[in-house]
C-alpha cells in the first residue's frame, strides 16, 4: 500500500444532464456543478462541508464517500453550482407552456381564487430557467465527488511518497551516525575504568588511612566497572536500531501508518536523549546531538502522514 500524506489539493466541473424530451435550452447553457476538496494535517479525521441550500441535502451521501477513502486530515468539500445565470436566460419549450397554461385553466374552474403562475413559476416548471431537478444536481455532484476524490487521494499519495522517501534517507542518516557510536563505545568504557582507577589510586597514595593493596585495587575495580555499566550506551544503540527497522518495514507497508510512525519517533527520542545523558566524551555527545536533529526532522514529516 502506499504512503499518504495529509496535505492534498483537487477540483473538478461537471455539466448537469439535460432532462429527457426536447430541451434545446440545456444544449445551449447547461448549469455545472463545481467540487474542491483540500486537507491539512489533524489528529483525526475532521470533516467541513460548504455546499448551497440546493446541494445540503447530499451531504450525508458525501460524508460516507470520503469516510470509506480518507481515515486523518482536516479535510473541507467545497460545492458550487455554475452556470445558473446563463441559463436563466434560455426560452422554455412551447409545449411545456401549454401544458402549463391548460393546467392552470382547470385549477382555476374549482379553485378561482387560485392566484396565476408567476413568470419565476412558469420558468422553473416549464424547465426554461435552467434549473435543474435535485435528483439530476444529486447525481452530477456524487458523481463529480468520486472523480475529485480519486484525484485527491492520488495527490496524497504523490505527496506521502516524497515524505516517505524524506524519512528513508532520515534513517539512513541515523544509522551512519549510530555505527559511528559503535567502536567508541568500548573505547570510551575502557578510558573511564583506567581514569577511575588511576583517581582511586591517588587517593589511596595522598590518605593517611592504611588500607591493604590488594583489596583496594578490588573495590577500585568494583566501582570502575559499576561507573562503566552505568555509562555503557550499547543497549541503546541496539534499540535504536530495531526502532529503525520498525520505521522501515511500516514505510514498506504502507496504509494507515501515521499515529504508529509518531509513537516510534518518541522512541527514538528517548533512545537520543538516553545516550547524550549517559555520553563520556565530546565524540559521543555530538553524535547524540546530531541524532536529535535528524529524528526532530523525522517528526516534522511524520505529523503529515496520514
Amino acid at each position: 500500500m502506499s504512503v499518504y500524506s495529509m496535505t492534498g489539493f483537487a477540483s473538478g466541473q461537471k455539466a448537469v444532464a439535460a432532462p429527457e424530451g426536447d430541451t434545446p435550452a440545456w444544449k445551449i447553457a447547461a448549469p455545472r456543478v463545481a467540487v474542491e476538496l483540500r486537507s491539512v494535517n489533524s489528529r483525526f479525521l475532521d470533516l467541513a462541508f460548504r455546499l448551497p441550500d440546493e446541494l445540503r441535502q447530499h451531504e450525508p451521501a458525501l460524508r460516507e464517500l470520503l469516510t470509506r477513502q480518507l481515515k486523518r486530515g482536516k479535510v473541507e468539500l467545497r460545492a458550487y453550482v455554475e452556470g445558473r445565470e446563463d441559463a436563466a436566460l434560455t426560452d422554455p419549450p412551447a409545449r411545456a407552456l401549454q401544458r402549463l397554461a391548460s393546467l392552470q385553466d382547470q385549477v382555476r374552474v374549482w379553485l378561482p381564487d387560485a392566484r396565476s403562475l408567476s413568470v419565476a413559476d412558469a420558468l422553473r416548471l416549464a424547465g426554461g430557467g435552467g434549473a435543474s431537478p435535485a435528483e439530476d444536481l444529486g447525481e452530477t455532484l456524487l458523481a463529480l465527488a468520486g472523480a475529485v476524490l480519486k484525484d485527491f487521494v492520488a495527490a496524497r499519495a504523490r505527496e506521502g511518497a516524497r515524505l516517505a522517501d524524506l524519512l528513508l534517507a532520515r534513517v539512513a542518516e541515523l544509522r551512519r551516525l549510530a555505527k559511528e557510536a559503535e567502536p567508541l563505545v568500548p573505547q570510551v568504557v575502557q578510558a573511564q575504568k583506567e581514569r577511575f582507577l588511576a583517581r582511586w589510586n591517588e587517593a589511596l597514595t595522598a590518605g593517611d588511612t592504611q588500607v591493604n593493596a590488594e583489596a583496594g585495587q578490588e573495590r577500585a575495580l568494583a566501582e570502575a566497572t559499576a561507573y562503566a555499566i552505568r555509562i555503557d550506551v550499547a543497549e541503546e544503540l541496539g534499540r535504536l536500531a530495531a526502532h529503525l527497522d520498525e520505521i522501515e518495514s511500516v514505510l514498506k507497508k504502507g496504509g494507515d501508518i501515521g499515529k504508529r510512525l509518531d509513537f516510534l519517533i518518541q522512541e527514538l527520542h528517548r533512545e537520543a536523549n538516553t545516550l547524550g545523558s549517559k555520553s563520556a566524551a565530546l565524540e559521543m555527545t555530538r553524535i547524540s546531538v546530531d541524532m536529535k536533529v535528524s529524528i526532530e526532522q523525522m517528526r516534522e514529516q511524520v505529523q503529515n502522514i496520514e
